[in-house]
């Protein structure tokens, strides 16, 4: 420790009384809350399910950081907050932080530096990059204890900005700025899959080669699930909706409005502009097209939302092939609710720091995007699990970490035990001791850790 680091800070008095502080507090920690992180991993297995697809070239003699103990060391490090490689320097020294990724803690045999986990990032392979998917896909499944009866896989696109001269960077005229393009599977607030993509290419681009690697493995594992694909109008590709039909999967895709369906919208419009002016207030119906563009294989079913609001006219379109459900229930009951995926994404960049893709390497950056995805299904689980019914029950992610895992904590390690002493003005103590309770209840009642998110050998 340095002697500026040994030096109190002089803060303003209290009355009589100095107030000063210094850094010789010893082994405290101040996310105790990790410990809960900790729980759902060893439920899960994910982070020893990542290492397991991981290949590892170094010789075993002369390792001295486990590759499942550094990847639980970035992913639980992401969750907790710390975004930055850098952060590492001195968290590898945390011993609440090296309890958390399952090694003894030493303070004289800290976690990986950040040059070791950068070596990492570098190493990793496509083929490993492919298989650490699968493993989301896998944990996915795993989430279930009986077959669904139906699934909505929400697609979607989004910019991940980007500040050097990485590859695969490219400007997106939409965004009008340098970025990637990464494509996003959600199914309701889980996530299936985080896929990083150049940003100079249609936005549906792999997404229909995407939809068939997971139709296909839903269907493995539940083969009487309905599936419907949703997306909005960037994923509107006639040969996705084909492959759609041919398959039984449903869809529900935005489709952007042309001079063709305007035209085709322009009576009903007409009539809703007119009902508006006779009574003030907004008018909302929903009528049924047939539409195929110049280059589509055939006609489909087209819900138009016809609505005049104050602002003016507001038509849009929705194709479909889900014909046993009035325009109505399509447009209401399940393409608005395609929204929510958007807000998962948000978390993912917010919260888990999904666009710090700052790494020169593309697949370093893939590799990057995976572990904050590796995050997002953690504290997913802690919410949807232990969180269910609670206060922080539909707390973003950011919430949970600043009220539930930002815990101010005194570390002991001795022979036998690991004792935290928690802060005692911590205010949820009640909710975490629930949370905790609920998290071992289910430990004890799941399969045995390391085991539920292991995905079969390709």
């Amino acid at each position: 420790m340095t002697e500026c680091n040994r030096k109190p800070i002089a803060f303003s008095s209290l009355e009589r009384r100095k107030v000063i502080a210094d850094f010789a507090g010893g082994t405290i920690a101040s996310d105790a809350g990790g410990l809960l992180l900790r729980e759902v991993d060893r439920q899960l297995g994910l982070t020893q399910a990542l290492a397991d697809v991981i290949p590892d070239p170094r010789e075993p003699a002369l390792i001295r950081h486990e590759q499942r103990t550094m990847l639980a060391q970035r992913v639980l490090g992401i969750a907790l907050g710390y975004e930055d490689l850098n952060d590492h320097q001195t968290l590898r020294h945390d011993l609440l932080l090296q309890t958390l990724t399952e090694k003894t803690p030493d303070p004289e045999a800290p976690l990986a530096s950040p040059p070791t986990l950068c070596r990492l990032e570098n190493r990793i392979s496509r083929r490993a990059l492919t298989r650490m998917a699968t493993v989301l896909v896998e944990t996915f499944i795993a989430s279930f204890a009986t077959p669904p009866a139906e699934l909505i896989l929400d697609f979607d696109a989004t910019d991940d900005r980007v500040h050097g001269r990485q590859e695969g960077r490219g400007f997106h005229g939409y965004y009008d700025h340098y970025c990637f393009l990464p494509l996003y599977v959600f199914c309701g607030e889980k996530l299936l899959v985080a896929y990083l993509r150049p940003s100079r290419i249609d936005a549906a681009k792999h997404s229909r080669a995407m939809l068939k690697l997971l139709v296909r493995r839903l269907r493995q594992a539940w083969p009487k699930v309905r599936l419907i694909f949703r997306a909005d109008s960037g994923f509107c590709r006639w040969k996705l909706l084909r492959w759609c039909d041919r398959n039984a999967v449903g869809y529900c895709v935005g489709l952007a409005r042309n001079t063709v369906l305007e035209a085709m919208a322009g009576p009903f419009m007409a009539a809703a502009a007119e009902a508006f002016a006779a009574t003030g207030e907004k008018q909302r119906r929903f009528h049924e097209l047939t539409y195929a563009a110049e280059t589509w294989d055939r006609r489909r079913r087209v819900i138009l939302k016809a609505e005049h609001l104050t602002q003016g006219p507001n038509a849009r379109f929705v194709v479909t092939n889900l014909d046993q459900l009035p325009a109505t229930q399509v447009y209401d009951e399940l393409y608005v609710q395609r929204g929510d995926a958007e807000n998962r994404i948000k978390e993912q960049q917010l919260g888990l720091f999904a666009d710090r893709t700052s790494c020169h390497k593309f697949l370093a950056n893939q590799f990057r995007l995976l572990l904050a995805s590796a995050a997002y299904v953690l504290v997913e689980h802690l919410r949807r699990v232990g969180l269910k019914g609670t206060e922080l029950a539909q707390a973003q992610v950011s919430t949970i970490r600043t009220r539930l895992l930002k815990i101010g904590a005194r570390v002991v390690v001795s022979v036998r035990r690991i004792y935290l002493s928690l802060a005692s003005g911590y205010p949820l103590r009640g909710l975490f001791r629930q949370v905790a309770v609920r998290l071992a209840a289910a430990l004890m009642a799941g399969v045995p850790p390391g085991t539920a998110a292991t995905p079969r050998p390709s």
